[in-house]
């Protein structure tokens, strides 16, 4: 009897270890009327001057008024703005689709669980699948009608790590990046210090490209986090670093700055100061804190991620990313 006891106990441990690393699909969809930090859109710029502001941060702008393009032709207003384009999923469990209203799908293409392991040193490494959606907002929702400054299109799931090979083992990540090697020492990482100061008080530096401020490294470009001090910090890394990812596969191109007043431009090496994002799930961030309720890529989670995460439906996320935008607006011929 004793033994048979020992036997289920054994089972039950097993069974609530399995699970306590992925556990069940959770998720909603997102409420675009309440659930979306609509501030994050500015501020407007005409010509390098904010017209609306609303108190939001923002990077350089052309400063010439007017602006002209040749394919085609238009002559118009040099603007500025930041457009919700993407979406992000970060999820411990496989398939797991969590903007989709947490479903899970299946398949029969096998990939890793996620996990949040404790090692000897008592620091913390965790691991997780990400999903990277198309999402222009604007154009779906119809909210401004005849922009030819928006990104058109529909809500689409763009890539799922789950099928990427690279996602999941670090050795062929490293084969595939090789400059992964230069920024793993600790003088490297040092230099993320600076980069958490410029985050925490506006944008992180483009020169520091390696760095993600205070949510760790950029590389290596896959899902393992190798710091891991919350849920919020380590979904927000891979956010950004899945968002690097995509530039260095040019899956997405660069929208900002004077290269991008006549379309989009390749652009491998992101510019971090291109995005800022906000939480959708599990609690949607559009609570102010100093008047903004959207960060800049690289920012500390200590302040706005608090209480952002929970047991159980909190440790999956999604995320919608805004991508500054600047558009030679005007008429064609």
């Amino acid at each position: 009897m004793k033994r048979v006891l020992v036997m289920v106990f054994l089972l039950l441990v097993v069974t609530f270890a399995r699970e306590s690393q992925a556990g069940q699909c959770q998720g909603a969809f997102a409420n675009p009327i309440t659930d979306i930090c609509w501030s994050c859109l500015f501020p407007l710029t005409l010509g390098g001057t904010p017209i609306m502001s609303m108190q939001q941060e923002d990077n350089g702008n052309p400063s010439d008024f007017l602006c002209t393009c040749f394919n085609p032709l238009r002559i118009g207003i040099a603007t500025g703005f930041w457009e919700p384009a993407r979406r992000v999923d970060v999820t411990r469990s496989p398939y797991c689709f969590v903007s989709l209203g947490g479903i899970s799908l299946d398949p029969g293409i096998r990939a890793p669980e996620g996990e949040v392991r404790q090692q000897a040193d008592l620091t913390k490494q965790s691991s997780y699948q990400v999903h990277w959606y198309v999402d222009p907002m604007l154009y779906w929702m119809e909210v401004i009608l005849d922009n030819p400054c928006l990104e058109t299109g529909s809500f689409d799931v763009a890539y799922i790590t789950e099928v990427d090979p690279t996602w999941n083992d670090d050795e062929l990540t490293m084969l595939l990046n090789p400059e992964t090697f230069l920024f793993g020492n600790p003088i490297a990482q040092a230099a993320c210090a600076g980069d958490c100061v410029l985050a925490s008080t506006g944008f992180g530096s483009d020169v520091l490209f390696w760095c993600a401020g205070c949510n760790g490294s950029i590389y290596p470009f896959n899902g393992h986090v190798q710091a891991h001090v919350s849920h919020v910090q380590a979904s927000s890394l891979l956010v950004q670093r899945m968002t690097a990812k995509m530039h260095r596969e040019l899956v997405t191109w660069g929208t900002a700055g004077s290269e991008g007043l006549c379309g989009v431009y390749p652009q491998p090496v992101m510019r971090k100061d291109q995005y800022k994002y906000q939480m959708l799930y599990p609690i949607p961030q559009t609570s102010k804190i100093n008047g903004k309720c959207c960060q800049p890529y690289g920012r500390t989670t200590a302040v706005w991620g608090a209480g952002k995460s929970y047991p159980y439906k909190g440790e999956d996320f999604s995320y919608e990313i805004f991508r500054k935008k600047n558009c030679c607006l005007g008429v064609g011929f």
